[in-house]
């Protein structure tokens, strides 16, 4: 595989697993949204509380909440399994770019 080739595969995957991972943080907002002990209520934006939905801290527990949240976990899952991939591709030896 030629260097340019490589460095354009690497930025679209890179955008890809940057848009899975975007997907995963705005379902942690919509658990955040359905939980009553993880609302907002300072009316200033704050970061997703992403350890709480993970760890179930805190979230409600009704049916519809815990499948968003399943659903969040996979996605998570796909951006550890993209991490995962791109890191044996750099680290193959075999597939190395050659200057």
């Amino acid at each position: 595989m030629t260097g340019d080739a490589f460095y354009l595969l690497a930025g679209i995957w890179a955008l890809a697993i940057l848009a899975v991972f975007i997907l995963a943080i705005r379902l942690s907002y919509r658990i955040e949204v359905r939980s009553p002990a993880l609302t907002n209520l300072g009316g200033f934006p704050r970061k997703a509380m992403m350890f709480h939905t993970i760890t179930n801290m805190n979230v409600a527990r009704d049916e519809e909440t815990q499948a968003v949240r399943r659903r969040m976990y996979r996605l998570l899952l796909i951006v550890l399994a993209g991490f995962v991939v791109m890191g044996g591709l750099v680290s193959d030896p075999f597939l190395r770019v050659r200057a």
